[in-house]
This record gives C-alpha cells, sequence and structure tokens, in this order.
C-alpha cells in the first residue's frame, strides 16, 4: 500500500492502481459537496460525530458517477464505476472546532483588508464587486458547512477494507511517515568508541 501523500495526481494514482498497488490518500475539502452531494440533498448539512460516509469521487474533474436521486450511497467497484474511486468522508466535533477557529480567522482578516486595516495579499473570503473589495458571504457560507470533515480516497474496494479501517489505516500511515521524518531530520550521534582498555 503506497503511503498517504495528498499531493499525487490523478495520473499517478491511475499509474499505482495500473500497477496493482494500493494507496490511501487525504483528500482535499473542496470535493466534498460533489462527493456528499446526495448526501447533502438527503440529508442537509448536520452530522454527527465520527460519523463515516462511504461514497465514490471523480478520477478526474468534477463529473461523478454518482446518481444524486438515490439516497443509498454507491459501493464503490473498479468495474462499476470505472471514472471513480473510493472515497471516505469523516465528521468529527473536534475538527469542527478547529475548522472554526480557522474561518473565524480568515473572515475577520478579510474584514480587515476589506476597511484597509491589513493589505490584501491572498486574502481567502475577499472578492471585487463592481471595482469594490467585499467580503464573500457565500464562500463563508460554503466552508462552514463543510467544518469537521475529513476525506479519504483510496483503490482499496470495501469488500477488502472497512471504511472506518480505511481513516485508521491512513493514520497509521501517516504516523509512520512522520517518524521516518523525524528520523531523516534527528542529527546522526557521534560513533560510540569502545572502552579504553
Amino acid at each position: 500500500m503506497s503511503p498517504g501523500a495528498g499531493m499525487l495526481s490523478a495520473t499517478n494514482l491511475t499509474a499505482l492502481d495500473d500497477a496493482r498497488l494500493r494507496f490511501i490518500i487525504g483528500a482535499h475539502q473542496v470535493r466534498a459537496p460533489g462527493d456528499l452531494e446526495a448526501y447533502f440533498h438527503w440529508a442537509g448539512d448536520a452530522f454527527t460525530d465520527g460519523q463515516v460516509i462511504d461514497t465514490i469521487t471523480p478520477k478526474r474533474g468534477s463529473q461523478s458517477e454518482r446518481d444524486k436521486s438515490r439516497k443509498a450511497e454507491p459501493v464503490w467497484d473498479p468495474h462499476t464505476h470505472p471514472g471513480s474511486w473510493r472515497a471516505v468522508w469523516v465528521y468529527s466535533k473536534k475538527r469542527a472546532a478547529r475548522d472554526n477557529q480557522t474561518l473565524t480567522a480568515q473572515t475577520n482578516r478579510a474584514r480587515a483588508v476589506i476597511a484597509g486595516e491589513k493589505h490584501p495579499k491572498g486574502t481567502r473570503f475577499v472578492t471585487v464587486h463592481q471595482g469594490d473589495q467585499v467580503l464573500d458571504e457565500a464562500s463563508i457560507a460554503r466552508a462552514r458547512s463543510l467544518v469537521g470533515l475529513k476525506g479519504y480516497v483510496t483503490n482499496i474496494p470495501s469488500r477488502l477494507m472497512g471504511a472506518a479501517e480505511v481513516v485508521s489505516s491512513y493514520h497509521e500511515l501517516w504516523h509512520v511517515e512522520q517518524s521516518f521524518a523525524d528520523e531523516q531530520a534527528r542529527p546522526e550521534s557521534p560513533p560510540r568508541l569502545p572502552p579504553h582498555p
């Protein structure tokens, strides 16, 4: 199984799959509205702590093989969903609190930029309307609806690995990668000399 490097491209994921290698990567939160479109349609944007949604995500672009009119989430299979990967989304209250703090800070910064108190260098939630900088309320509302969600993309079918195991396996891989990175960054200890005779 390949490590969960979230920067892998669609081409690389296909290459891994073609080589019959398993992968689990972190999904970008911006994919949640498309991946969870049917969930939002049928259940709204309410989630319970620890809730897991096992669904599909497009391999490229946003063209989904998911039928929004069907309430049941599709069970990913490479043969029935050739244009998709399996996606597992998890909601956490703890993550939601952290995400809300970040969004509040970003919104406050955007307001300060609009008021002229800060310079607008790459500020989220600031848009230009008829020549004026304004707060992008729609983007803020969309971001608030996604707080607490974390997604994972994989090519491991559910018959081989349950959704909860996909999540825990990703985190185990992440800890292995972090330990390896820490080990690489640690300066080498000087060689120990044998005791003096």
